[in-house]
């Protein structure tokens, strides 16, 4: 008896919808993710083994770094606005609108008042910043932070220090949170693996 030839047949698959799927994939990330701005310092932070997650609102950063410079960053633009406002008033300089915006976008900055004008007026972020003055003549990070705190009442407090610093530079800038009473203080780390 002869054998019956079953007639083959070629399979193929429509991928259209597999590649209409990778593409919004890939446009969903790409309109998602939030770019890390660029920051006038490079700051290597300890390790811990905390979890507790920074908020992503209200939050005011001051960085220490390597060297002891101290820089000032804070979110919310309406904020940051007001703050320039009073510094301002209390110094005695006037900034246009368009170094105004500049400052309102910027994600930090450490210099003293009186240059604050010449980083506003550089093009790209300027890494010789010579850091905001800390010492008991010339205490310029109190009066940001003061004027921080009127400007958002729900402000929170970040300090991220560099793991080489100096810890006197870290125990002043502490030490003028708590003359403002200020007490609640995230210390930011990078995250350590637990121990199994």
């Amino acid at each position: 008896m002869p054998k019956v030839k079953i007639p083959r047949k070629n399979i193929s698959l429509d991928m259209t919808a597999m590649c209409d799927m990778a593409f919004l994939l890939l446009t969903f990330f790409m309109l998602t993710t939030k770019f890390k701005p660029d920051e006038p310092i490079a700051v290597d932070m300890p390790s811990s083994v905390s979890e507790t997650i920074l908020p992503d609102a209200n939050i005011l950063t001051i960085s220490i770094g390597k060297d002891g410079r101290v820089f000032y960053g804070m979110d919310g633009q309406e904020a940051k606005r007001e703050v320039l406002k009073n510094i301002s008033s209390k110094y005695g300089l006037t900034f246009t609108p368009a170094e105004e915006k500049k400052f309102v976008l910027m994600s930090s900055f450490g210099a003293p008042v009186s240059e604050l004008k010449k980083v506003l007026a550089s093009k790209e972020v300027d890494t010789k910043q010579p850091g905001i003055p800390i010492d008991s003549t010339n205490n310029q990070l109190r009066d940001w932070i003061v004027y921080s705190a009127r400007a958002d009442k729900q402000l929170k407090v970040a300090v991220k220090g560099d793991k080489e610093t100096d810890y006197r530079v870290i125990a002043r800038v502490i030490a003028i949170l708590q003359d403002l009473n200020i007490n609640k203080i995230k210390l930011i780390t990078t995250m350590e693996a637990k121990p199994q």
